[in-house]
């Protein structure tokens, strides 16, 4: 199971950190991601960790935004600085029972329902 929180309202340039509590899964065996989608758009890749890959993240957070996990917790975090108003969406955890990240969507068996991220002043 998958239950994000952390989303809400930030103006540019601000901060905020979303999290993931992912029971049932074991990081070292899991691939964790966070996707995206905006109004009218498809469900974008933003950041993966693996066992195999590490951290990995789209060209458009590289820099900006820092996937973490926390074994003890069972909770992957997304740390969002400078954010922009691009990057308003809602923000989605998923996960896939390989040691490998996947870019795309239909890659990934599990999914939180999601937490909105609105950048705006």
């Amino acid at each position: 199971q998958l239950v994000e929180s952390g989303g809400g309202l930030v103006q540019p340039g601000g901060s905020l950190k979303l999290s993931c509590a992912a029971s049932g899964f074991i990081f070292e065996e899991d691939a964790v991601a966070w996707f995206r989608q905006a109004p009218g758009k498809e469900r974008e890749w933003v950041s993966c960790f693996s066992s195999y890959d590490g951290s990995t993240y789209a060209d458009s957070v590289k820099g900006r935004f820092t996937i973490s996990v926390d074994n003890a917790k069972d909770t992957v975090y997304l740390q969002m600085d400078n954010l922009n108003p691009e990057d308003s969406a809602v923000y989605y955890c998923a996960a896939i029972e390989l040691s490998r990240c996947g870019l795309e969507a239909d890659e990934y068996d599990h999914w939180g329902q999601g937490t909105q991220v609105t950048v705006s002043s």
